[in-house]
């Protein structure tokens, strides 16, 4: 039901997780406040036996929040919450732990915790968001599934919010390519919204993961919704907004996005359509126009740390993911050759040395190096080397 294998020599026990649980039930404790009270208490039993004046003492604690923590010292909920979590086969994710997403890690408040359904796999690093409007037009669901489908069909997963119109086509088009697909919720995944999705959750549980950061039986409400945009845009390596009023939730993880360092696409719409306008903004304001996937897969360089696709291959680069048969086979010789092993190294290679380690003609490796260098995955050196960059 949850990993105790964590990064470094931490290990977490069934009462550390129980005192997790239990911080993560706090209505009213986020992300931040969780961070600000562990940072001051050092781990959730040192919260729960903090005295009201002491909770109060951390910043942004209000005394009335400090009174609640301390009266809910013994409370039984987190007891429910995982004996819940196991019936219900919901992994609860710890941040921190190995099996937490790392690129979700990097953000600057990630979730304390995570309940999931489904599985979370090493290749979901390699993971687009699709969002927009829920009252999309005819217009906008058609793009949404097609470019689901395509990103899918290219070896990323597709990560979106389960919600009516852009959010669904979404995931119905990477489903129907037969990828991936992560859906954040925000209600607990055991509280499904909308309702009608619940088909659609099932085959999101069976080809990827429902996520959410709130206890599993929690309703949606207004609030919990631009909480998990953050989670939407972290988990991924761009977000696509297909369609877009002026006030949108899809303009807010646009937003983080950028905050967080991630790539930002719009697609166009007609100019008399008001769920173009937030699309037609972000372009204004820089986002890149996608007029079809490739304009999407051209934007990726270099990862955070290497990636593991679906075959077991390591990724270094997006870019790798767009590579055919030869080219892969000239980017693994040129790897070889630097002796960088499972990390490129950018190290000189001799373009004679990479036709004798591929066996292929010099003409054949001579044009697939410049199909390389296009994706900017190596560059020329002066006397006839190549280098990964």
């Amino acid at each position: 039901m949850f990993t105790s294998e964590a990064q470094g020599t931490h290990t977490m026990s069934p009462a550390d997780l129980r005192g997790h649980v239990r911080l993560a039930c706090v209505p009213g404790i986020g992300s931040r406040l969780r961070r600000l009270l562990l940072e001051r208490f050092g781990t959730p039993a040192g919260v729960f036996a903090a005295s009201p004046t002491e909770i109060a003492s951390v910043g942004r604690i209000s005394r009335t929040l400090a009174a609640n923590l301390a009266s809910l010292a013994d409370n039984a909920t987190a007891d429910d919450v995982i004996a819940l979590c196991q019936q219900q086969s919901v992994d609860i994710l710890l941040e921190g732990t190995a099996a937490y997403p790392p690129l979700l890690s990097r953000i600057d408040d990630p979730p304390g915790l995570l309940f999931v359904r489904g599985t979370l796999l090493p290749q979901d690093s390699l993971s687009v968001a699709i969002v927009g409007a829920r009252h999309a037009t005819a217009y906008g669901l058609k793009v949404a599934e097609q470019l689901g489908a395509a990103l899918a069909r290219s070896g990323y997963t597709v990560v979106s919010g389960l919600a009516r119109g852009i959010d669904a086509a979404a995931h119905r088009g990477a489903l129907r390519a037969g990828g991936r697909t992560i859906a954040v919720l925000g209600s607990g995944v055991l509280s499904i919204y909308p309702p009608e999705h619940a088909d659609l959750a099932q085959e999101v549980i069976d080809n990827g993961a429902l996520i959410s950061e709130l206890p599993p039986l929690t309703a949606p409400h207004e609030g919990t919704f631009p909480q998990r945009n953050r989670i939407v845009s972290g988990l991924s390596l761009g977000v696509v907004v297909v369609q877009a009023a002026d006030r949108s939730g899809a303009l807010i993880t646009a937003r983080l996005a950028t905050e967080q360092g991630r790539e930002v696409f719009a697609v166009p719409g007609a100019i008399d359509c008001r769920m173009s306008r937030g699309s037609h903004r972000l372009i204004r304001d820089g986002a890149k126009l996608v007029e079809s996937v490739d304009d999407i897969l051209e934007e990726f360089g270099p990862l955070f740390e290497t990636a593991t696709t679906a075959d077991g291959r390591a990724v270094h680069n997006a870019a790798e993911l767009q590579l055919g048969d030869i080219e892969r086979r000239v980017l693994d010789a040129c790897d070889a050759l630097a002796g960088g092993g499972t990390k490129p190294v950018a190290l000189p290679v001799a373009i004679d040395d990479l036709v004798h380690a591929t066996s292929l003609a010099a003409s054949q490796v001579l044009a697939t190096i410049g199909v390389l260098e296009m994706r900017r995955l190596i560059r020329r050196l002066p006397g006839s080397q190549i280098v990964r960059t």
